[in-house]
């Protein structure tokens, strides 16, 4: 895998990828898992990266504008933002096909799309909220999920270390993703690897992720 730069169109800088791009006709741009789930699946993303560069497709894994390498903040960052800046990468990498893994679903450019596991906007707060109030309690603390969410939608609030801005916040209560051909977990075996505690890899599920897409791509 190789670092890369591409051009935002959503606020006219440059963000990092990470490609593996030998100018070959099949290109898989991969709208990253959010947050810590992101993390937890970064692994498995580029395992699966590897898969297909030996089943020659090129693949595209690009920040989000205000996550990992981006100098841009979080707490400034909007869905719109995101979706433009998926369809930026989508362009600059001129791919043919986009793969949205869990909260990544949510931004996938206008192309021919696979969704790993897609998940609601709303469930990503609730998760993010649950956790930060059972944070709270092993402090001595005790915070309400109404009051936290009247704040976050007024203010922005810190959740798992991420500072969202309001206006993310608000847009992830109701964000769905646009209609994909779906691969459940269920098709790739095992238990989804973003319920882990810390980053993790699984070499069967990569293999079942990798060969759905050859596939697909490839009729």
């Amino acid at each position: 895998m190789i670092p890369a730069t591409w051009s935002s169109d959503a606020h006219g800088g440059e963000e990092t990828a990470l490609v593996r791009d030998r100018a070959r006709p099949l290109r898989l741009l991969i709208v990253p898992a959010l947050f810590d789930e992101g993390n937890r699946l970064r692994r498995f993303t580029v395992e699966v990266m590897r898969r297909l560069d030996r089943a020659g497709i090129d693949t595209m894994l690009p920040d989000l504008p205000g996550t990992n390498e981006s100098l841009l903040g979080l707490e400034t960052q909007d869905a719109g933002l995101w979706r433009e800046a998926m369809q930026a990468a989508a362009r600059y990498f001129a791919v043919t096909h986009v793969l949205g893994l869990r909260g990544g679903c949510l931004f996938t450019p206008d192309l021919p799309a696979f969704h790993y596991a897609p998940v609601k906007g709303a469930q990503i707060l609730r998760g993010m909220l649950r956790a930060r109030m059972l944070a709270s309690r092993e402090a001595g603390l005790e915070e309400n999920r109404d009051s936290l969410t009247e704040t976050a939608r007024r203010e922005g609030i810190m959740l798992a270390g991420y500072p969202f801005g309001a206006a993310l916040f608000r847009e992830l209560e109701t964000l769905e993703s646009a209609p994909a051909q779906v691969i459940a977990q269920d098709r790739i075996g095992g238990s989804g690897l973003w319920l882990r505690a810390e980053p993790d890899e699984d070499a069967a599920q990569a293999d079942a992720l990798a060969a759905i897409l050859v596939e697909a791509v490839q009729a």
